[in-house]
């Protein structure tokens, strides 16, 4: 028991330290996910979204907290408990997920690792077990430090982990994982390989036939049967191949500039996801650097998913001098963690990615 448990203690002291640190480097990105857990579609619970990111902070350095004071021996009673009451809670919201389908991707690991929600749940299930394992054999958990040594580690770990926390609040996640990372080609990310799996699915067509009801199953192709067609059903049994960057559009009055103005050799992006919740003081900064860039050769647009009351209301507000366009929601968020954020685009190639606070660092050839 007493290896078991050790085993036991390591891997789950590491994987929690590991899944924390993830999306520590972005707890903006997590704070979406709870968003979506919290909105009316899945648990309801639209009086925490306001809070979302606050919990998102919270969460994520305790999961590191507990991994290292797991490691360290620490206050083993306190720290058994919270892991057992936090897997809890994470094997519900992953179950729930998986079952009923609506949020698809955990957010577990961030960016850095996309689990579908059933891996998410199986995996919680697997670090439960563990955790139950450690649960039991608490006595087991002996120290590796003396008494000062494992509090001092323990402190110095919540600081580094809120001044690390503070840093990409106040500008951007220091690891990008994501498909938008500097020196990623949008056009490219969006094409989809020759060889690339396709989608696979299942019809389930029913017919009359002699006066009884008959399903029979093919691949697509309607089948050769003397009946009465009544209704097919669809089921994907293989998830085709999905090119890391989807549903990317920019659009203006129904049409998608995407295609060519991903080609343009020099193009600033200004991204506002909600322009109800965008910092505004920036914006006439913004204009400065707009016009700045203009004047050196770049085309300047705005991204948004707001409406056009709401960019025509800023744009007159800060006599923007650059029109805007409708990009999805979701994949504005992917793309820059900032509202308001800047891209640095040469053909369709990111070369500069800033949040508003450092707007200053951004460079014009």
């Amino acid at each position: 028991m007493r290896y078991i448990v050790q085993i036991s203690r390591v891997l789950v002291g590491v994987l929690f330290i590991i899944s924390g640190f993830i999306k520590l480097n972005d707890p903006v990105g997590f704070s979406f996910k709870l968003e979506e857990y919290f909105s009316a579609g899945v648990l309801d619970l639209p009086v925490f979204e306001p809070y979302a990111l606050a919990i998102s902070v919270f969460v994520v350095i305790l999961e590191v907290l507990l991994g290292v004071m797991l490691l360290l021996g620490f206050r083993v009673k306190f720290t058994v408990w919270s892991l057992l009451l936090m897997i809890i809670g994470f094997t519900f919201l992953t179950f729930y997920s998986a079952y009923f389908n609506k949020v698809t991707d955990c957010g577990c690991f961030g960016d850095a690792l996309k689990l579908t929600p059933w891996q998410s749940f199986t995996k919680d299930i697997v670090l439960l077990f563990l955790i139950l394992i450690l649960f039991k054999g608490q006595r087991y958990i002996t120290p590796f430090l003396g008494a000062n040594a494992k509090r001092i580690t323990t402190v110095v770990a919540l600081l580094l982990c809120a001044l690390y926390a503070n840093h990409v609040l106040r500008h951007l996640p220091v690891i990008d994982f994501r498909p938008y990372k500097l020196g990623a080609n949008i056009a490219e990310g969006m094409s989809v390989p020759d060889d690339a799996p396709k989608a696979i699915h299942d019809y389930a067509w029913k017919f009359k036939i002699d006066g009884a009801e008959k399903i029979i199953v093919t691949q697509g192709d309607y089948p050769n049967v003397d009946g009465e067609f009544i209704d097919v059903e669809t089921t994907e049994v293989q998830k085709g191949y999905e090119p890391p960057v989807h549903d990317f559009t920019i659009e203006r009055e129904g049409t998608d500039f995407a295609p060519s103005l991903l080609e343009e050799p020099k193009l600033v992006m200004v991204i506002a996801y909600d322009l109800y919740k965008t910092n505004e003081v920036v914006y006439a900064e913004l204009q400065a650097i707009a016009a700045n860039a203009m004047q050196k050769g770049y085309k300047v647009i705005g991204m948004s998913a707001s409406n056009n009351e709401q960019t025509t209301k800023l744009v007159e507000k800060f006599k923007l001098s650059f029109e805007w366009y409708f990009t999805d929601e979701t994949t504005l968020k992917t793309i820059v963690r900032s509202n308001p954020g800047v891209l640095v685009l040469k053909k369709g190639t990111i070369e500069q990615k800033v949040h508003y606070n450092d707007l200053e660092d951004l460079q014009f050839d």
